[in-house]
């Protein structure tokens, strides 16, 4: 277990910015030569570093922060908050104003204002700016626009000093700068609550804290607003798509601390201005929804509606001769509710094929695309995560891709490429882990497919739905309009593996057989362990030595620890913690980078944290940091590139910039949900009493069936219990399958089940 690491004590340094080391142009992370005219080191010249917007040389400073030691670069302090100070020496205007911060001043002309006005240099800019035409090379027009450059750039630091003052840090005060320019004061001073919407990384409580510095009251109308979105942005983060209206309002009232009285008139004002809809959904009564999420529901409820109003282009096939020409092929018998899973997704038009780990999906998506390029059908293979999508690839032998890459997102449109004008040209789509797709992306998917296509969807309803809002797979087989196989044998050659059949066992509320864990030769072992301190432990020791000693497999790349919760002893952080320190832990001549409390290694898996369309790298892609760049210290060039890390995520290099660091987390350890479309050599589960609250049985059935050679499962009996017994799976609010069956005539209806 780590040590706490006390925070060093917070200090202020004053003086003169000597030379810009290095400065992103981006994020404005900065790495400076400052001279101490006021602090602890007087007189010396130390190395600064942090986000200085718009800092140029010359300029005085009053830097708030504390001191850190890099190991490459040695002592450096590291920047919270600044000011700057008008220079107070002839010398330092005249270097602050010829170091390029106002365009069209150089040098040599600086040199020459300051001659021509010496201390009163900068205020003849700021209030007399005509007389600048006494000085050679000034004319009229060129003064006005050295006064606007210079009020440009006091125009910035005023943002970050207002912003600093109202408690917000110098990172996110950069981000809010970009985001609003010029208009940061106005917008912030007008609704602070703004930032917790546009502005990315800040949330509802630190836009209350700002609010709360500006004097704005518990009871503001905007507050209340601003709660309420974040009640509900908070439910959708859980996977609800909507929420019952008194529950919405219970959630506003404990965190804003105030009455419905206040918080029911910004229910109304939101669903007016169209940021909320607000809908009578039958028991559940009166239900808002924000109108992204309502839009994404009802345009899936819409595109089912169109796909299944449309014939499919006829496919002249005898089944009976197709089924039995791949049989020869791949010298197997087809099992009879495989021939109906293969045959449906031939004709119907919308096709779910759904079952437990060694019913034979794989087997069934082949014949799939076999039979139907025999027929020259165009068939496209996609899958919601990159790893999905190469385990596709490499089951099919046909080009699978991500459901992203598909749909071809394009950052300049902030959307995708593909949609109902621009649809995609196939005949047959295949989606697998079809569990793993939420309602926005199934919104856009289907405003992608053709009319005449056919849309299969291959998954495992049993295990936990998708990260994002929504239980698309769950609720389109509710609807009972798409045709629905669902498979249940298990085939001989899976039957073999204590994998599958206890991930069955655990399906059905049975317990796992632990006497056959024991057996030797079994891919599925159980270690007892009571205590949380010694579950820890022997994760520890079982990833690192007796996997890799027994089994041959590699401790980072093919071991994948998975555990229920994110926090606790044996929770996902400390896990990652401990694993780091065993598997990579600091050694000489290995490149490491601090974020927060976080520290990223060479070597290190990591995991993408959001979705960033620009990267095209998605919420649970893994992979691993191939490099990381740490300069930015004195030795640094003007030339050098920021500090970076590049990560190597499904074949693709991906470089990510120091504020693009909390996008990233170490993934030693993933929460099972972040686990979802992926297979991994090996599985190891922490089973504890301490994680009680998620211990439930489609979780434990989801984490087993991620593991493909080896589930390894350590803790106490009584916590395996609670989890194969708990099926009370908490129920998200979604109302996908009632809007398809009210778009979607009953006669449409197919279900084809065993």
């Amino acid at each position: 277990m780590n040590e706490p690491t006390t925070q060093p004590p917070r200090e202020t340094l004053e003086g003169t910015l000597e030379r810009v080391v290095f400065q992103n142009t981006e994020t404005q992370w900065t790495v400076a030569r400052l001279q101490v005219s006021r602090g602890v080191r007087i007189q010396s010249v130390v190395t600064v570093v942090g986000s200085l917007l718009g800092i140029k040389e010359g300029a005085e400073l009053r830097l708030h922060g504390h001191w850190i030691v890099d190991k490459k670069y040695g002592e450096q302090f590291q920047v919270e908050s600044y000011q700057t100070l008008t220079p107070s020496t002839i010398a330092g205007i005249e270097k602050y104003l010829g170091s390029g911060m106002v365009p069209g001043i150089g040098p040599e002309l600086a040199r020459r204002i300051v001659g021509k006005f010496g201390m009163r240099t900068l205020e003849i800019i700021s209030s007399d700016p005509s007389r600048l035409t006494e000085v050679d090379g000034i004319g009229r027009v060129r003064a006005q626009r050295i006064r606007g450059e210079w009020l440009a750039q006091r125009e910035v630091q005023d943002v970050m000093v207002f912003l600093q003052g109202h408690g917000v840090s110098t990172a996110y005060a950069v981000r809010i700068y970009k985001k609003y320019g010029a208009a940061a004061l106005g917008i912030v001073r007008e609704n602070p609550y703004r930032l917790a919407i546009d502005v990315w990384g800040i949330g509802f409580k630190t836009a209350d804290m700002v609010a709360r510095n500006l004097g704005i009251g518990k009871d503001s109308p905007a507050r209340a607003e601003a709660g309420v979105l974040h009640v509900l942005g908070e439910l959708v983060d859980d996977g609800h798509v909507h929420a019952p209206e008194h529950a919405v309002l219970a959630e506003a009232e404990k965190l804003l601390e105030v009455g419905e009285d206040i918080i029911r008139p910004a229910c109304d004002r939101l669903v007016a201005a169209q940021r909320l809809v607000r809908e009578d959904l039958g028991d559940r009564g009166d239900c808002l929804s924000l109108r992204a999420m309502y839009e994404a529901e009802t345009a899936c409820a819409a595109g089912v509606a169109r796909l299944l109003a449309t014939r499919a282009r006829p496919v002249l096939v005898d089944m009976q001769r197709a089924l039995a020409w791949f049989e020869k092929e791949r010298a197997i018998a087809l099992a009879a509710q495989q021939r109906e899973a293969i045959t449906a997704a031939v004709h119907d038009k919308l096709v779910v094929i759904t079952g437990g780990p060694g019913v034979g999906k794989t087997t069934i998506v082949n014949a799939i695309i076999r039979i139907l390029e025999k027929k020259a059908r165009k068939i496209a293979l996609a899958a919601p995560t990159g790893r999905a999508a190469k385990r596709l690839t490499e089951t099919t032998e046909r080009p699978a891709r991500t459901i992203h890459r598909l749909l071809e997102w394009s950052p300049q449109r902030g959307g995708f490429e593909r949609d109902q004008q621009n649809p995609l040209d196939v005949d047959v789509l295949v989606i697998d882990e079809a569990s793993m797709v939420d309602v926005p992306l199934f919104a856009a998917l289907l405003a992608a497919v053709p009319d005449a296509a056919q849309l299969v969807l291959v998954g495992d309803v049993d295990q936990l739905p998708s990260v994002g809002p929504g239980r698309v797979l769950a609720d389109v087989i509710a609807s009972r309009r798409a045709t629905v196989v669902r498979l249940t044998e298990i085939f001989r050659q899976a039957a073999s593996s204590q994998i599958v059949l206890n991930a069955h066992r655990i399906n059905r509320g049975e317990q796992p057989d632990l006497a056959l864990a024991a057996a030797e030769g079994s891919d599925f072992y159980f270690i007892e362990r009571e205590e949380p301190t010694d579950v820890l432990a022997t994760i520890v020791e079982v990833v690192a030595e007796r996997i890799p000693r027994r089994f041959g497999l590699d401790a980072v790349d093919d071991v994948q620890v998975l555990a229920p919760m994110h926090r606790g002893d044996v929770g996902a952080q400390n896990l990652n913690l401990a694993l780091q320190a065993r598997l990579n832990g600091a050694r000489p001549g290995v490149a490491e980078l601090a974020r927060g409390a976080r520290t990223f290694r060479e070597g290190d898996k990591v995991i993408q944290l959001r979705n960033d369309y620009d990267k095209e790298v998605f919420n649970g892609d893994v992979g691993r940091i191939v490099s990381i760049k740490a300069e930015g210290g004195p030795s640094a060039s003007d030339s050098d590139d920021d500090r970076h890390i590049t990560v190597e995520i499904d074949g693709r290099a991906i470089l990510y910039g120091m504020s693009e660091l909390d996008q990233l987390g170490h993934a030693y350890a993933l929460s099972v949900h972040k686990s979802q479309g992926s297979e991994y050599p090996a599985v190891v589960v922490p089973l504890v009493t301490q994680h009680y609250m998620l211990l439930q049985r489609n979780l434990l059935y989801t984490a087993i069936t991620r593991g493909k050679k080896l589930v390894v499962l350590v803790g106490s009996k009584k916590a395996l219990g609670l989890a194969v017994r708990n099926n009370d799976t908490r129920l998200r609010w979604t109302w996908l399958a009632r809007r398809i069956q009210d778009a979607v005539p009953a006669a449409q209806e197919r279900e084809r089940a065993p």
